[in-house]
């Protein structure tokens, strides 16, 4: 089987496909500007299609990682480190993306935001009775970690439910 190659872009045609790509779902500019390098006939032909696209504001990392961070709080509930994580996977510059973090999880309790992950991933369960095979806890602390929360937050939710967690110790320099 041949594998079919897309044909090079240059001018409109490069501006138009940075537009479809855009009309899909958000993108960062490094993001974009690695789709686009692909498909581009010259490295000037993306530089100009960038430009243009920073000069109508539809481009623009600041705005991506608010709105970014905004969802996958609102819509996830994941925690301050996994939306860090996942903004630095966009290619989102680490400054640009902590600030975008700092600026929505202002005012928000890592407590309450436990809970809510907690009570929706399991919530056919009774936790209480759930948590009390050690394998369990383990799965919900590994859950919550991955999520996104610190350790000791994720300790502390799940020793409501367990006192073997409190033989648990934070593992050094996670958080």
């Amino acid at each position: 089987m041949a594998v079919r190659k897309s044909p090079k872009l240059a001018g409109d045609a490069l501006w138009n496909y940075a537009l479809r790509v855009m009309g899909h779902r958000a993108h960062s500019a490094a993001e974009l500007r690695q789709k686009l390098s692909r498909r581009a006939e010259s490295p000037a032909a993306m530089t100009a299609v960038m430009e243009k696209l920073r000069e109508y504001s539809f481009v623009d990392d600041k705005k991506f990682s608010d709105v970014f961070a905004a969802s996958r709080l609102q819509n996830n509930g994941f925690g301050r480190i996994r939306v860090l994580h996942d903004l630095c996977a966009k290619q989102v510059a680490p400054a640009v993306a902590e600030e975008a973090v700092a600026k929505v999880f202002e005012g928000t309790d890592e407590t309450t935001l436990i809970q809510q992950f907690l009570d929706r991933k399991y919530r056919s369960l009774d936790l209480k009775t759930f948590l009390q095979e050690e394998k369990n806890l383990a799965s919900a602390y590994r859950r919550l970690r991955i999520a996104g929360f610190s350790s000791q937050g994720s300790l502390a939710a799940l020793r409501r439910y367990n006192q073997q967690a409190d033989d648990w110790s934070e593992p050094e320099g996670l958080d």
